[in-house]
């Protein structure tokens, strides 16, 4: 199994500083924060033990995703099929409301004002969880919530690492520009050694690990679980959260959400440059080439879908 010796560098920064071509503006002198919709949005979470970082008894209906953002006046969600991914998104649990965002040391975010929500999962102590850390954190605790043993990622290097392999103690070490089988202590697949296991994809994956594992999308077709991502370094990715259309004209609008560099609570974005009532939702229009957010700008040709 070999690899370019830098694609097996512990992937760290791939989150990096945008350039000119893909950072987006600073929010607009004197113009306000963008409130969340007040509609309250009907609710029918998923069983809360299919978020299976939360301790018992913390999951509450009314602090998710679908509680905390309903759909901008003139807009209907998008129906999802119950157990779906996008189903399991739109029930995450959030923090409550006025909640900044923290990095994984503890200290503040720089920047406060990109996010309308934290989502209540953990970032964990080493600066890991960074941009697509965030997406395969999320798509992973979906696949451990339906069965463990369909987790897998591609590290850099292109080689496949299942959470099966892993914890039955077919683990692996990188030697060189090398990703070499090495064993490991079979364990249980609890959800602390699952953690582990992402701590180790996350160390030698990244947005151009990720960008190869997912199928290019039109944003006409945007669903929840679609992926913006730039791969490579500088990269950046932002999931999709959730989706609504607009009875009538099909326009599609979405929440986002991301982590960043260094690695930081999840959050959902508010969209600081909609003065059209969007709050937090933001339109992926076809006819654009770019799709703007808070701090990174996407080509309309870079959404993803997983498999």
């Amino acid at each position: 199994m070999r690899a370019s010796p830098l694609l097996l560098l512990p992937l760290l920064l791939s989150c990096t500083s945008p350039g000119t071509d893909s950072v987006a503006g600073e929010l607009p002198a004197g113009q306000p924060l963008v409130a969340e919709a007040d509609v309250p949005a009907p609710l029918a979470p998923p069983a809360p033990g299919v978020y299976a970082w939360l301790p018992a008894g913390r999951y509450r209906a009314g602090q998710t995703v679908a509680a905390r953002f309903a759909p901008p006046a003139g807009y209907k969600r998008v129906a999802v099929t119950a157990g779906s991914f996008g189903e399991w998104l739109r029930y995450l649990p959030l923090l409550p409301a006025g909640t900044p965002v923290k990095l994984y040391n503890g200290q503040p975010k720089d920047r406060q004002d990109v996010h309308a929500a934290v989502l209540d999962i953990d970032v964990g102590q080493r600066d890991l969880q960074q941009c697509a850390d965030a997406v395969i954190r999320l798509r992973a605790e979906y696949l451990f919530s339906q069965n463990p043993d369909q987790v897998h990622f591609h590290l850099t290097s292109g080689d496949d690492i299942g959470f099966r392999d892993w914890y039955s103690g077919r683990g692996f070490k990188v030697k060189g520009d090398a990703v070499l089988p090495a064993t490991r202590p079979a364990e249980a697949p609890s959800h602390a050694n699952f953690r582990r296991y992402l701590d180790q994809i996350f160390t030698y994956a990244g947005t151009l690990s990720l960008s190869k594992e997912l199928q290019p999308t039109p944003l006409a077709q945007v669903q929840a679980g679609d992926v913006l991502i730039r791969g490579g370094s500088p990269g950046h990715a932002v999931l999709v959260l959730d989706v609504a259309t607009q009875p009538g004209t099909g326009r599609r609008v979405v929440l986002l959400a991301q982590s960043y560099m260094p690695a930081q609570q999840m959050h959902v974005l508010t969209n600081l440059y909609d003065d059209t009532g969007l709050g937090a939702w933001f339109y992926l229009d076809p006819a654009q080439a770019r799709v703007g957010t808070p701090e990174w700008t996407f080509r309309s040709t870079e959404l993803g879908r997983f498999e």
